[in-house]
């Protein structure tokens, strides 16, 4: 497979490539774009993803390709916390899992078990991502547990140190 031509434009990251859709078909990278069949949009992880595994290149305007450290800035400008979310998404697509945006939610990302489809299978975790040093409320934590349990999630907290490793602390309710 060659890689990927995708474009950046504005705040979005698209691709008509026929590779596009087939990797879109096997491995859900990237969204189909709503009224137009012949257009993928990724997030800014997946194309960062991609773009580390070498499997896309993003090209800017002009048809020049935005070397990976100067997409990163790019992207820094738009997502002030990719450098919290990407780590997250790189480590759980490692692992095997499906990751997609959570935006609705008001989340990072939504996270399906391993071998689910995205539109055929729900979602197993919501997941919200922070920073070892950052401080999270009571309300705050209440507020995300809200969240994932009114849509029949886990709450997946996703911790990321200084060195990018990434701890999980799965949240779920009891009934005793």
């Amino acid at each position: 497979m060659k890689k990927i031509r995708a474009y950046l434009s504005g705040h979005v990251i698209f691709s008509n490539d026929s590779e596009a859709f087939t990797l879109l078909k096997a491995s859900y990278f990237g969204e189909l774009v709503e009224g137009q069949k012949d257009k993928i949009q990724y997030s800014f992880t997946e194309a960062l993803f991609l773009v580390e595994k070498n499997k896309m290149e993003v090209l800017s305007s002009n048809g020049k390709v935005i070397e990976k450290k100067v997409l990163m800035r790019k992207i820094q400008t738009l997502d002030k916390k990719i450098n919290i979310k990407y780590p997250v998404f790189r480590d759980l697509r490692e692992k095997g899992y499906v990751v997609k945006t959570a935006l609705k939610f008001g989340a990072e990302f939504r996270v399906y078990d391993k071998g689910q489809k995205p539109g055929k299978n729900h979602s197993k975790w919501i997941v919200f991502t922070d920073h070892e040093s950052n401080k999270t409320t009571w309300h705050d934590f209440s507020s995300k547990n809200r969240v994932a349990h009114s849509t029949k999630k886990k709450l997946l907290l996703a911790i990321v140190d200084e060195e990018s490793d990434v701890t999980y602390y799965e949240v779920d309710w009891l009934k005793p």
